[in-house]
């Protein structure tokens, strides 16, 4: 008796063909606007190993693809702050792990530093910066109780200032003035300060 085919075979190889694709023009559009902020959509077929309409099959505009990245940005910071447990670690510790999970982001998405790129996906750009506040406020909330941070300046103000502390070292990273590990030690060091507790040890 002849075998019986799967008449979904077809369709799921197809889903999964398509699942590649977009996996390939996101990571190869993450990496080549983050170097080439007006990167064309040829450009990053190119990159991805696939035909320029097979990226607009997927993302109709550059756009799109930009509120994509965005969007996943977005995603994946919420995602990391909701994996860790900072309300259990001494508040300095804390502030590590919130500054490590910024510093992926940025390192991961360094388009999101290119306000020409995002300016149309605040929205998205904005969850990012609430989740990434929200955590910090937190955590140096707990500092002023404990008496590990200054309680001079409000949490608000401080979580501001070590979210710009930490678009600054990913500019330098990129401009090549300061190297990741420098850029990452220095970046704790400044906000540990800004927020009235001692060097990083």
């Amino acid at each position: 008796m002849a075998e019986t085919l799967d008449p979904s075979t077809p369709a799921r190889r197809r889903r999964s063909d398509a699942r590649r694709n977009i996996d390939a023009i996101l990571d190869a559009a993450r990496a080549v606007l983050g170097e080439r902020p007006d990167a064309s959509m040829v450009e990053i077929a190119t990159a991805a190993g696939v035909t320029r309409q097979t990226v607009y099959a997927h993302f109709p505009s550059r756009d799109a693809l930009v509120a994509t990245l965005v969007g996943n940005a977005a995603a994946e910071t919420i995602a990391a702050f909701d994996a860790t447990h900072l309300d259990a670690v001494p508040p300095a510790d804390a502030l590590r792990q919130v500054l490590d999970i910024c510093w992926e982001l940025v390192r991961r998405y360094p388009l999101l530093l290119e306000p020409a790129l995002t300016r149309n996906h605040r929205a998205e750009g904005d969850a990012v910066h609430r989740a990434a506040t929200a955590r910090l406020e937190r955590v140096v909330l707990r500092g002023q109780r404990t008496g590990d941070f200054d309680r001079g300046l409000t949490a608000s103000w401080l979580a501001d200032a070590v979210l710009g502390l930490t678009h600054t070292a990913a500019e330098q990273v990129a401009t090549g003035r300061l190297t990741t590990s420098r850029a990452s030690a220095l970046l704790l060091e400044s906000a540990l300060r800004v927020c009235g507790a001692g060097p990083a040890e």
